[in-house]
């Protein structure tokens, strides 16, 4: 029995590490591949064109609503009591709309942005699973998981050969 015990330890012992030995970790920043792709100086443009034409129209628009709705609203003589307030509702949130367009429009401005760039995303994903898998990775993580972590590992230059992108210069001075 102790034999069997013994030899049952040594198996579990060896199988482990052999299945230690399988595990190939390899790291890459989603990010940076994503802004090396030629896709983004044109969905950068897409979104600037979205800022100005859409949602500046937009705020144009939501400005001469209120300024449309407020003089209604004073007009006491020509507006019914029933429109007045209807239009008394609906002033505080055009209100709040014009006082919070900053943010509003930035969130709306991510959210295209957001759009325009999940296809490239999933190139880029599709990509390092790819690598991966030539490669015999079996995990991989963002790069800032590591402190430390061997060069070879780490899949940017792969996945951008993969993705036919040229990547910059390498700065070597420091600076």
């Amino acid at each position: 029995m102790k034999k069997l015990k013994l030899f049952l330890l040594a198996t579990a012992l060896i199988v482990a590490g052999n299945a230690m030995s399988q595990i190939k970790i390899g790291y890459i920043r989603i990010d940076d591949m994503v802004g090396l792709m030629p896709e983004m100086p044109r969905i950068d443009s897409l979104v600037t064109i979205y800022q100005r034409d859409s949602l500046g129209d937009e705020y144009r628009t939501l400005i001469e609503v209120y300024q449309f709705k407020d003089s209604a609203y004073r007009d006491s003589v020509g507006t019914k009591p029933a429109v007045r307030n209807q239009i008394k509702e609906e002033l505080p949130g055009l209100i709040y709309q014009i006082q919070n367009w900053q943010s509003i429009s930035q969130q709306k401005a991510e959210n295209k942005q957001n759009e325009l760039v999940a296809p490239v995303y999933k190139k880029v994903y599709d990509a390092i699973k790819a690598v991966a898998k030539e490669k015999g990775y079996t995990h991989v993580v963002t790069k800032d998981a590591f402190l430390v972590a061997p060069e070879g590992d780490d899949m940017l230059a792969a996945v951008a050969a993969k993705l036919k992108v040229k990547l910059p210069p390498i700065n070597t001075t420091g600076n």
